[in-house]
């Protein structure tokens, strides 16, 4: 049995609906997976499956999910261990220490595009900073995220599937495992 962290893109339905934790945790449970446990009401999950494939595991709740809620949301799956790897390689962590919500990392599906780190580059403030880690780009964002260029950017159809975290809760995450 391995431990992993779920994160969905968006919790919003049709209708103005979000998606609750209970109904998320129910529906990973039906797809057999086990000690389901969801954090910050904001598509975070931490689970248990027999399954050892991240990706056998998206391809399973994508479509599931978007049956049960009526819209496909991208679900972005990472092995416990490797979610580990991930806060300890934060490249930030002086600025995360100052103020957790001005640091941020999207958990790319794949690893980020080349192409996708220019666009980064491109739209990067004087008060931003980014750095890609193990294909995740991790970026500082000096006078935060809100009305950066850099954070509009930062889209499935941009840069690949992903989804942000800020480190806040990238470590509240790192504590449920």
């Amino acid at each position: 049995m391995t431990r992993f962290v779920g994160l969905l893109y968006s919790i919003s339905l049709p209708d103005g609906k979000r998606v609750l934790n209970a109904p998320l945790c129910g529906l990973l449970e039906a797809l057999g997976h086990s000690e389901v446990t969801a954090l910050l009401a904001t598509g975070n999950v931490v689970f248990t499956a027999s399954e050892t494939d991240p990706r056998v595991i998206e391809k399973a709740f994508e479509p599931a999910f978007a049956e049960a809620f009526g819209r496909h949301i991208d679900f972005i799956v990472r092995e416990g261990e490797r979610w580990e790897r991930l806060v300890a390689v934060n490249p930030f962590a002086e600025q995360s220490e100052a103020d957790g919500s001005h640091v941020a990392v999207r958990v790319m599906r794949e690893p980020v595009t080349t192409e996708a780190q220019r666009l980064f580059e491109d739209r990067a403030s004087e008060t931003e900073i980014v750095r890609v880690i193990d294909g995740d780009p991790w970026i500082y964002f000096g006078d935060g995220a809100a009305g950066s260029k850099l954070a509009g950017v930062l889209t499935s159809r941009r840069t690949g599937i992903g989804t942000s975290r800020n480190w806040n809760t990238v470590r509240k995450i790192a504590d449920a495992l």
